[in-house]
């Protein structure tokens, strides 16, 4: 029986838990005990590498026994709750694996949040523990956990990483791994113990929605189906186990556990970790060849404006395009004879899509993917309706399957809205659905939910709005996104002013923000004050009419 505790955890129905059981989606076993398989399987090839070092398989599984243990001896327990708040350092994995082998749930969330978000991250997840990076340059995450710890009464213990030695009153990750007196083997025991106790279909971690409300949901995952989700992704990218496949994006997010760490790892392959600038990047090439890497529009960039870096990465069979359209300059660069473009479209939520390699060109380039999972469950329908569309209409992309999620976490009242009646999620995206060949292609159009994409982070317009109108100067406020090569999206604010103020700047709001603990990706970028605000014929104000006025006013300026 499990240890972790379910309450507020939207199961999965008992009919189709079985069906895929039956199927061999699901496994028996915890993520912890994945690892360890591997390991034992592949113990001298290399499971980790970044810039400036590398890990095998067994010595991953060996330190982070180690870290495990330590965390035991902290007084956490199975089922309690850790926020993580770190960048892509040598030692995220290692934290990962550690945290999950001692039975704990890591809370996903990242360096960039303020008190903003994390103290509501806080107040839904209850952690014990929260895990911080002491050097992050952004903002003192020390004193931002210490103010956490201060209104949160279920916060018991402060873990650092990169602090030498530890702030008072916190344990220092790294130290871990020389604590106790354990050798190997006796580790390793007890590392298996507690994983005895740990039920496969108990919450793995909890990964963060960027959703439509200004509340942070929380994506509770689970052992079995999480680790399916990375093993079903990693097969459609052909990653075997002499790849390596590269993450630059921040390695909490979804995408860098399902699309990197476990996709990597469930295969045998490398898992290779860099901070998302050019040095790294060729550090991390000249470490192992890299063959597979997530490419969103500003890592593109990044490569396409160094002509070293582009051809250090001339090892990449699989240029994985990500959070935007795919355009000439990058097809030109990355698709050769050795390398293909292939995109991915996923979600904290569950649903991957992937375009085969060996699809044609035309259809790689055109679609965000095709069903990872047989067993992917996906209709269109007409957004607000549970009423399909024809196939090539656009419609909202709805799905379940063996690792969607059929809830978020103690949100019965966001669920009512995010499900259907028999379980599909809406996903607030527009596609249209095409055949060729007999497989089933998606071609993503537009979006229902009210998101700014700005390179991979979520910017909700609605949580930005209900701020910038606590502004004094501020009547009215509209955040949409505008299009940028670089990001992919950033956001731009519509403003109505209120009687005998001034309208703000742009400095004058990030600094405002800035003063409410609002992590600083959210804030606007560009401000255009107007008399009034569209509005659509049910007194909303139409943000299609905004939308186009700020491509129209950059194209125009951009002549």
């Amino acid at each position: 029986m499990s240890t972790q505790e379910l309450t507020g955890v939207v199961p999965y129905p008992d009919e189709a838990a079985e069906r895929y059981r039956e199927a061999g989606v699901w496994g028996g076993r915890t993520i912890p005990q994945e690892l360890r398989a591997m390991a034992r399987q592949r113990p001298g090839a290399l499971a980790m590498a970044t810039p400036s070092s590398t890990l095998t398989y067994a010595e991953l599984d060996r330190q982070t026994d180690r870290i495990a243990l330590g965390l035991r001896g902290l007084g956490l327990l199975p089922g309690n709750r850790v926020i993580l708040q770190f960048t892509n350092t040598p030692w995220a994995v290692l934290a990962w694996y550690g945290l999950l082998k001692a039975g704990l749930v890591p809370v996903a969330s990242l360096a960039q949040h303020r008190h903003h978000e994390i103290a509501e991250i806080a107040r839904q997840t209850e952690p014990a523990a929260h895990l911080i990076q002491a050097d992050f340059p952004g903002h003192d995450l020390l004193e931002l956990a210490r103010e956490i710890a201060a209104g949160q009464p279920s916060l018991r213990v402060l873990l650092t990483l990169n602090a030498d030695p530890a702030p008072e009153g916190a344990v220092a990750l790294e130290s871990l791994l020389t604590a106790g007196p354990h050798d190997d083997a006796e580790a390793a025991a007890l590392v298996d113990e507690i994983q005895e106790g740990i039920d496969p279909d108990s919450v793995a971690a909890m990964q963060l929605s960027g959703g439509t409300t200004s509340v942070p949901k929380v994506i509770p995952r689970l052992h079995a189906e999480y680790w399916f989700n990375a093993k079903a992704y990693a097969e459609a990218i052909e990653l075997g186990p002499d790849g390596a496949v590269a993450h630059l994006l921040p390695v909490v997010h979804n995408a860098g556990i399902v699309c990197g760490v476990h996709a990597a790892h469930s295969t045998g392959a490398c898992f290779a970790l860099s901070p998302h600038d050019a040095a790294g990047m060729k550090a991390l090439a000249r470490q192992v060849p890299l063959t597979h890497m997530m490419i969103p529009p500003p890592i593109a960039k990044l490569i396409l404006d160094d002509p070293e870096l582009r051809e250090a990465l001339g090892t990449l069979t699989s240029a994985i395009w990500v959070l935007g359209r795919l355009n000439d300059p990058v097809i030109a660069s990355f698709e050769t004879d050795t390398c293909r473009i292939v995109q991915m479209f996923g979600m904290g939520e569950g649903l991957c899509l992937v375009t085969p390699r060996g699809a044609p060109a035309e259809v790689r380039h055109r679609a965000v993917g095709s069903r990872i999972c047989e067993l992917d469950e996906i209709r269109v329908y007409e957004p607000g309706t549970e009423h399909e569309v024809a196939l090539e209409e656009p419609g909202e992309l709805c799905c379940r399957g063996p690792y969607t999620i059929r809830g978020y976490y103690r949100s019965p009242e966001r669920n009512a809205d995010a499900f259907t009646a028999d379980g599909f999620y809406r996903t607030g995206d527009i596609v249209v659905e095409f055949e060729h060949d007999g497989v089933r292609y998606f071609v993503l159009e537009d979006r229902l939910k009210d998101v700014i994409n700005r390179g991979g982070e979520k910017v909700n317009a609605a949580e930005v709005e209900g701020l910038l109108i606590r502004h004094p100067a501020i009547e009215r406020a509209a955040l949409v996104a505008m299009p940028d090569e670089r990001l992919g999206e950033r956001a731009c604010a519509f403003l109505t002013i209120a009687d005998g103020q001034a309208p703000p700047t742009i400095t004058d709001l990030q600094e405002y923000l800035h003063g409410l603990g609002v992590a600083k990706f959210k804030a606007p970028e560009r401000i255009e004050v107007r008399d009034e605000l569209p509005h659509t014929n049910i007194d909303k104000v139409n943000k299609v009419v905004l939308r186009k006025e700020i491509a129209g006013l950059l194209a125009a300026e951009h002549r």
